[in-house]
């Protein structure tokens, strides 16, 4: 856990306060304080009942990790949720971790349970400039925000990489079909847990920005539609890649199917071809005594001679009839 306290009109940012003086450091107006609680302990946990007195059902939902994105008011507080993705995120495992937190007048409570790269670079930015913090609790939280949502981004890009990949090397499959169409399978299900995280953290954002809470400042909401805006650019971008997903399946099922019905022609032609074939080795095969070519000196020859005019004769049908060795002029 660690403590960030800001004084009006200084020009630093103090750090390593216990938390036997938070009570003290929240009665004053003037102070700005963020509590980040990382890998809470029971010790932890007690903090949001003792100290702040929050809400039962908040800490229950803070304590559990698999809520949704949400924010709720109450009297002298917001209690949020919002998920951020995480560093080892990519187009086929689209992994997110929940943040939740609270915005008082003058403080912020961030509680996770695995390290957060946007409050990573809050806590690098308020220790380098105090800019941040001389705007009040409402900024800070929106730089956390702003700073969440940006690293959507790069997963979103992927997303459009992978999907033109995918696209190149379906009309390239000869084996391996399978492979393609698991990774498909997995894009598609990435790109639906984005489309479901980004739509419920939309409502969120939609709410700070309105207006709706006054614990954030008029000035300040411009700051949280910006960041509402740049979502809502994410959730468009993935609704888009869910419909190009979707027809990656079915040109990879047309893909297939495809080569299928190659194969399924050349044996179809093979069969063509044997048949006669077989039909006249099935006749001169016959034991019947008048056959007169059985006593020809070279029927044997004239035979396969003549069956090897059949397949030729045939052969030069099926290529006239553009169903071998591609189209002829007179199938163009």
């Amino acid at each position: 856990m660690e403590i960030f306290v800001y004084q009006k009109g200084a020009d630093y940012v103090d750090e390593g306060f216990s938390v036997d003086k938070l009570p003290e450091l929240l009665k004053n107006p003037d102070n700005l304080i963020w509590v980040d609680i990382e890998a809470p302990t029971e010790a932890d946990t007690k903090i949001l009942t003792d100290i702040f007195h929050f809400h039962p059902l908040t800490i229950e939902d803070a304590i559990e990790t698999r809520n949704h994105p949400k924010v709720e008011s109450y009297n002298d507080y917001l209690f949020f949720i919002v998920h951020g993705v995480t560093i080892e995120t990519n187009m086929t495992n689209f992994v997110t971790r929940e943040l939740d937190g609270y915005l008082g007048k003058n403080y912020i409570v961030t509680f996770h349970y695995e390290s957060f790269r946007s409050i990573n670079h809050v806590k690098s930015q308020i220790r380098d400039n105090t800019f941040v913090c001389r705007r009040g609790a409402d900024f800070l939280l929106h730089q956390i925000l702003d700073r969440l949502v940006d690293l959507y981004i790069p997963v979103v890009d992927d997303f459009d990489t992978a999907i033109s990949n995918l696209e190149d090397r379906i009309f390239q499959i000869k084996k391996g079909g399978n492979k393609i169409l698991l990774e498909i399978m997995a894009l598609k299900r990435s790109v639906a847990r984005l489309i479901r995280i980004s739509s419920k953290q939309l409502d969120v954002l939609s709410r700070l920005a309105g207006g709706e809470f006054p614990l954030i400042n008029e000035h300040i909401l411009p700051f949280y539609r910006d960041i509402y805006d740049h979502l809502h650019r994410i959730f468009v971008l993935a609704e888009n890649y869910r419909d190009l997903v979707g027809g990656l399946l079915n040109i990879h099922f047309n893909v297939v199917a495809n080569r299928t019905n190659e194969v399924v022609k050349v044996l179809t032609i093979f069969s063509a071809i044997v048949l006669p074939l077989s039909l006249i080795a099935g006749i001169y095969g016959m034991n019947f005594e008048n056959m007169p070519e059985l006593k020809t000196r070279y029927g044997y020859f004239l035979t396969l001679g003549f069956m090897l005019l059949v397949a030729i004769g045939l052969l030069f049908y099926f290529w006239r009839k553009g169903w071998i060795f591609g189209e002829t002029d007179d199938d163009k």
